[in-house]
């Protein structure tokens, strides 16, 4: 199987990201991407741009996904991809989705004999563009194994974790995390401005404070200079991976009260209309 050659489908911050690192790493790559113009630094680059998904994925054995979410992941893998596909071909997908539908996916690739590797990233476009994303796979160890020069490409660190959901579970469980942190910080930053303190001086103290971490270092300095486009992590992908996660944790019978809370507060960044920033932007809604 040619693994030099892979079709590549979803050019978002992180698709873009990954798929510009695979071409510096000397992949062949067919794009695409739903509007075409997020294409064109990679076509500079050397990819090929594909017309539909049906198009990227014709005539390769492997094809990546990053897409937004599982109604898309549907409509564009079962509805374009997959009857584009040789049997054997391997899917390796990025998408955040829930554990039960990752499963759910494995399950109906292998019926038309196709197989998936569930290719959970963790990081930002930056660590994506360089290589720097932590990986967490699931699914079949030989076929992860067969892409993992792939996964090395994209990834510093590449950990296999076991069945089908496992990989998207512990996605999910980082992203609780970096929501709950990110929200906690701006509602502590909310209350030290209206205690009287310089917000600046009180952004840069908590970066600095062995309370903080590298992700709060990152999103201090965004909402210390109130810059939030363009989106690191968007603030609502971060609501849609909260909402799935702690639906998720229902399904195992656990409530996660203080993570519901805070997903309440990315829903209503959202609804006040700056889903589209980075998520730090929940400081200006903290007040």
């Amino acid at each position: 199987m040619n693994h030099r050659q892979l079709a590549f489908i979803g050019l978002g911050n992180m698709g873009s990201g990954m798929a510009h690192r695979l071409l510096a790493g000397g992949y062949g790559l067919t794009v695409f991407n739903r509007t075409a113009a997020k294409a064109g630094p990679l076509v500079e680059a050397g990819a090929r741009l594909a017309d539909s998904p049906e198009q990227a994925a014709e005539g390769h054995r492997v094809v990546l996904l990053s897409l937004s979410d599982e109604q898309v992941v549907d409509e564009v893998l079962f509805g374009r991809v997959v009857p584009a596909l040789e049997p054997g071909s391997l899917v390796v997908d990025t998408s955040t989705v829930s554990p039960g539908y990752a499963r759910e996916v494995a399950e109906r690739l292998a019926a038309k004999g196709l197989r998936r590797v569930e290719a959970c990233v963790v990081g930002n476009p930056l660590q994506a563009r360089e290589g720097a994303l932590r990986v967490y796979v699931s699914g079949a160890e030989e076929d992860m194994a067969e892409v993992r020069p792939v996964l090395d490409t994209i990834g510093s660190q590449v950990l296999h974790l076991g069945a089908p959901g496992t990989a998207t579970s512990m996605k999910l469980i980082l992203n609780l995390l970096l929501g709950a942190q990110v929200a906690s910080m701006a509602e502590a930053v909310a209350y030290g401005v209206a205690a009287g303190l310089d917000r600046e001086q009180l952004i840069t103290s908590i970066s600095e404070s062995g309370f903080s971490s590298v992700v709060m270092r990152f999103r201090a300095a965004l909402m210390r200079d109130s810059s939030y486009e363009p989106a690191f992590f968007r603030a609502d992908l971060m609501e849609k991976d909260m909402r799935v996660a702690t639906a998720a944790a229902r399904e195992s019978g656990l409530a996660l009260p203080v993570l519901n809370t805070v997903r309440e507060r990315f829903a209503a960044v959202v609804a006040a209309g700056d889903g589209a920033k980075d998520a730090s932007v929940v400081v200006e809604h903290s007040a």
